[in-house]
């Protein structure tokens, strides 16, 4: 069952043609890679699915993304309660310089998703136990979480989009500045993820893509080449072009 359906999405960046006819349907409860060299539009198509490249100066779109039947492009699209539906992991971890709690029941209490205090104890303690990090850190949750190593930063981040009941979960490079232990370690959480959320993952490292993912979409120069089973696109692309990309003939 489709969850996020993009069609004929075109974005630019003031006269930068920077996506040109994306059309995507991405599958509920599964990992979707995005690859492609760099420069190509992944993170720019990741970031159009929560209109995050609406803050930027001169960004115009045409097109329809919807989530669950909703045309978020929509004007009556209200555009924080789709950032929390529709959650955001960057590049490098980017925690709050709070404490371990008040990062985790920030979303929470900004969105006036729940103001009980008992409510919010449960929601924290549930959100770090999905990521793996209750059993670290029940004795630390005053400690600020800067302090924390970067893989539980990044785990921390997860659960701040978790706890605000995102259905989706967007991760731009989540790895690119973890060391090979802790990258495995984050690929495990996302696996474990996938049963109860809609993932989609912008990643250079190809291995990755291969490893986690049920369904890649290759780009290159703004447009979506194929899209297809992971399995497919990595031994048999239909595309000369990704077979060259996957191959290392190019990019």
């Amino acid at each position: 069952m489709s969850k996020i359906e993009i069609k004929n999405f075109n974005l630019w960046y003031t006269d930068f043609h920077a996506l040109k006819n994306i059309n995507i349907n991405i599958e509920e409860k599964r990992i979707t890679a995005m690859i492609g060299p760099s420069g190509c539009g992944k993170s720019t198509l990741l970031r159009s699915i929560n209109r995050i490249n609406d803050t930027i100066e001169g960004v115009r779109t045409k097109g329809e993304i919807y989530i669950d039947g909703d045309n978020i492009y929509d004007y009556k699209t209200d555009v924080d309660f789709l950032r929390r539906d529709v959650g955001m992991v960057f590049q490098r971890p980017n925690p709050f310089p709070i404490s371990v709690y008040e990062n985790v029941a920030f979303g929470l209490k900004v969105n006036r998703i729940s103001a009980n205090k008992s409510e919010i104890n449960e929601t924290v303690e549930r959100s770090l136990k999905a990521v793996l990090l209750w059993d670290d850190l029940k004795d630390k949750l005053h400690k600020n979480a800067l302090t924390l190593t970067l893989e539980q930063q990044q785990r921390l981040c997860i659960a701040r989009v978790i706890a605000v009941r995102s259905q989706i979960i967007l991760l731009d490079e989540p790895c690119s500045s973890l060391d090979p232990v802790a990258t495995q370690r984050i690929e495990d959480l996302m696996l474990r993820l996938k049963d109860n959320y809609t993932i989609v993952i912008v990643t250079h490292n190809m291995q990755q893509a291969a490893r986690i993912s049920q369904d890649t979409a290759y780009m290159l120069l703004g447009e979506l080449i194929e899209f297809d089973k992971t399995e497919k696109i990595f031994t048999n692309p239909s595309r000369k072009e990704t077979d060259d990309y996957i191959s290392g003939r190019f990019g």
